[in-house]
């Protein structure tokens, strides 16, 4: 680079933002921008005309108190900046002229030596020219205005920005700071290691400044993250803020051309809802932009921050950065605990016309999105005919959490298959649930609708179908006993997903069972212990445990070979077990009453949740579309818990009733997403939709032999395996 312009350059970075001329006597305000001490000064004697305890950062707006001293001469100097006003003396004459560092008089120096890397006097300049040993060093000569009279290149004024930085103790000018005192953190020369350090730790400033530099850097790091985050947050914004411009300029459009269909007479009713409109959009983006100047502040502080320590670490001056860095990492700090703003959501706007003669429409302004709403209980896409079934409409807003806005227009259409209008009913609830009740007359396929605010709900329409599901008894094996096939107590079953097998845990008789699916006995696993349950892994491995014994979980292989033991230590009294579709372990505990997730190697405890306000015993738990169904035997009741163990409802109570449970345990889902309920004492299943709504039961007439219904499960062609703890008999339904 020409070494004119780099001069200018030099210049233009030497500025103080203030008085927009090269600083003198710059300070360092804790936002790490500088300015000159008399600007600063003059600045706070405003505020404070103004009655006003403090000021702010004329570059990033950063509030700071004004100090009681009515100065800022204790604000640290800015290293970068002194070292570029002494560079821009040699060039400019205005600028204070440089001292002679060789010699005591304080002469103003005529030359810099590049090798001794010191500005000379015109004595001590000759007495260098008449040394042997520095008559040939490499210098530039500087006249009494402070103007270069001999050529200088680019490289050497970088080499004057670089040069060595001297002692500021008396006695001590000759002498470069090379250390750096870890006691007192301060960079010292070698006579005051000597003088005033003596037996303090040193550490090379090289090798201090790298150490420091690497903390910097991670500082730096993280600001610039958050920089980028707050960049796309403002991006963000400006869509949702687009976004909203676009919703309400289109649902205008469809009132004006609604509007452009009546007479004349129409017109004043159309400038009025047009005036409605801007009051909406003008509002609006009012919100969102005093939300992105929230936005932009703190992003022009990040940013700012950025750029100066970036500038810092490119230069890598080590003195500079052990000057720098305790404030640099106070400001990376302060800005990374900032508060981020939350983004500004629009309400949505619709404009809907209910009578148009009558002039009954008008603008729906509410939070609603009709495209994040959703029907709970949608999965009840088979029901039997003139049976009441119900669905939850839940009304949401654009950040997906439920909201309830009075406003809000719901539209249920239920078609029977000969397209007549089905008589539905909806409850609105008051917080965003509305509940849809309907009894189809007839089997066949019935077609719902579904609007929110004129829109289409998410998935609507859907066609469920109306039928009597009948489940069918196919065979039934087993009888109390010890022998092959014999059975004392069934109290749990899984199914292979791979080969079939059926493992029955033979709790009476301290072993696991294997048998075809025809009920066919292949093998046998002894246990230490009671059986009292078994899962198949992905694997096709066994896990089966033992209550109140070691807590130990125990791996075999389909083939019966002892694999490996589990230890636990969360465990206490663990009960059932259940292997979820992505390994994890899931068993319950009598001991605290709690469900407890373990990883898939069983070593680590993932999550343990309970029910609140229940002093009964979680018994089978099973986890299905991130929610977790856990029976209570002795509560009569199932109860749902979302996919972090937050307690959602409970399903059924005590009673003989459809829907009720006199001693629910097993549980199964079914491939129609069907919850299944052992309800043991009643002698029968239920089935229910996973939100709860009762579908179906399977009760005494599909079981042989008075069966009652313990353990339950399902396999790979959906047949259902059901076993029986005190007949000890399985029953195969189709």
């Amino acid at each position: 680079m020409d070494v004119q312009q780099l001069f200018k350059n030099l210049k233009k970075e030497a500025e103080c933002p203030l008085c927009i001329e090269t600083v003198t006597n710059p300070k360092t305000l804790p936002c790490l921008h500088s300015f000159c001490l008399e600007c600063l000064d003059r600045h706070a004697n405003f505020a404070r005309r103004q009655l006003k305890a403090t000021i702010k950062c004329p570059v990033c707006q950063t509030s700071f108190q004004i100090p009681e001293t009515d100065t800022f001469e204790n604000l640290p100097p800015s290293f970068h900046l002194n070292r570029l006003v002494d560079v821009l003396a040699l060039e400019d004459g205005s600028v204070q002229s440089q001292r002679c560092n060789s010699c005591d008089e304080n002469n103003t120096a005529t030359c810099y030596c590049f090798v001794c890397q010191d500005f000379l006097c015109a004595s001590c300049f000759e007495a260098h020219q008449r040394l042997k040993a520095s008559r040939g060093h490499r210098n530039v000569l500087i006249d009494h205005r402070n103007v270069l009279i001999d050529k200088l290149q680019a490289q050497d004024v970088q080499e004057l920005i670089h040069r060595p930085v001297m002692c500021s103790q008396k006695y001590h000018e000759d002498q470069p700071l090379e250390f750096y005192c870890e006691d007192c953190k301060v960079l010292i020369c070698h006579k005051c290691t000597v003088v005033s350090h003596n037996q303090h730790t040193m550490t090379d400033t090289q090798k201090a400044a790298q150490e420091q530099k690497m903390e910097m850097s991670d500082a730096v790091a993280k600001v610039k993250a958050e920089m980028v985050r707050y960049e796309s947050e403002i991006k963000k914004q400006t869509d949702l803020r687009n976004k909203n411009k676009v919703e309400i300029l289109n649902e205008e459009k469809k009132m004006t051309d609604t509007v452009e269909k009546l007479i004349r007479d129409l017109r004043e009713h159309e400038r009025k809802m047009k005036d409605k409109f801007r009051e909406i959009y003008e509002a609006e983006q009012k919100h969102h932009a005093t939300r992105l100047e929230n936005f932009e502040l703190v992003a022009t502080q990040l940013k700012s921050c950025f750029e100066r320590c970036q500038s810092i670490l490119d230069r890598n001056l080590s003195v500079e950065i052990l000057q720098t860095n305790h404030a640099i990492l106070g400001r990376c700090n302060e800005l990374l605990n900032v508060r981020k703003p939350d983004l500004y959501m629009s309400p949505h706007v619709h404009y809907l016309v209910e009578k148009k003669l009558d002039l009954m429409d008008r603008v729906v302004v509410t939070k609603t999105d009709p495209s994040k709403c959703l029907a709970e209980g949608q999965d009840s896409l088979e029901v039997k005919e003139r049976k009441e079934t119900y669905f939850v409409i839940v009304t949401k807003a654009s950040e997906g959490f439920q909201c309830y806005q009075q406003d809000d227009k719901i539209k249920v259409d239920i078609l029977t298959p000969e397209a007549d209008q089905l008589k539905t009913d909806i409850k609105d609830t008051k917080d965003g649930k509305y509940t849809v009740t309907y009894t189809p007359q007839d089997a066949g396929q019935h077609r719902v609708e579904i609007f929110v605010n004129g829109q289409p709900l998410t998935g609507s329409p859907w066609i469920v179908q109306v039928h009597q599901h009948q489940h069918q008894f196919a065979f039934q094996f087993g009888s109390k006993g010890k022998g092959q096939g014999e059975f004392d107590g069934i109290s749990d079953i899984d199914v292979s997903d791979k080969t079939g097998t059926i493992a029955v845990a033979d709790s009476g008789n301290n072993r696991i069972q294997l048998l075809s699916s025809e009920g066919n006995f292949r093998r046998e696993i002894k246990i230490d212990g009671i059986a009292w349950c078994v899962a198949f892994t992905d694997s096709g491995d066994l896990l089966t445990l033992v209550p109140k014994s070691d807590n130990k979980l125990r791996v075999f292989s389909e083939e019966g070979h002892f694999i490996k033991h589990i230890n636990d230590k969360h465990l206490d009294d663990p009960r059932c077990l259940f292997i979820a579709s992505d390994g994890r372990i899931i068993i319950t505990d009598w001991s605290d009453k709690k469900i407890k997730v373990l990883s898939p190697d069983g070593n680590g405890l993932l999550q343990s949740f309970s029910a609140p306000d229940c002093d009964k015993s979680p018994d089978c738990a099973i986890y299905h579309q991130d929610k977790f169904f856990v029976s209570y035997y002795h509560a009569n009741c199932v109860k749902v818990f979302n996919k972090t163990g937050v307690y959602l409802h409970d399903i059924g109570c005590g009673g003989s009733n459809d829907g009720q449970f006199d001693g629910p345990f097993g549980l199964v889902i079914d491939k129609y997403n069907r919850l299944i309920v052992c309800d043991a004492r009643n002698r029968r299943l239920q089935l229910f939709t996973l939100s709860g709504t009762f579908l179906s039961k399977i009760d005494r007439k599909y079981f042989k032999n008075g069966i009652l219904p313990f353990c339950v499960a399902i396999n790979s062609g959906g047949n259902l395996i059901v076993g029986d703890l005190v007949n000890s008999r399985i029953s195969v339904l189709n």
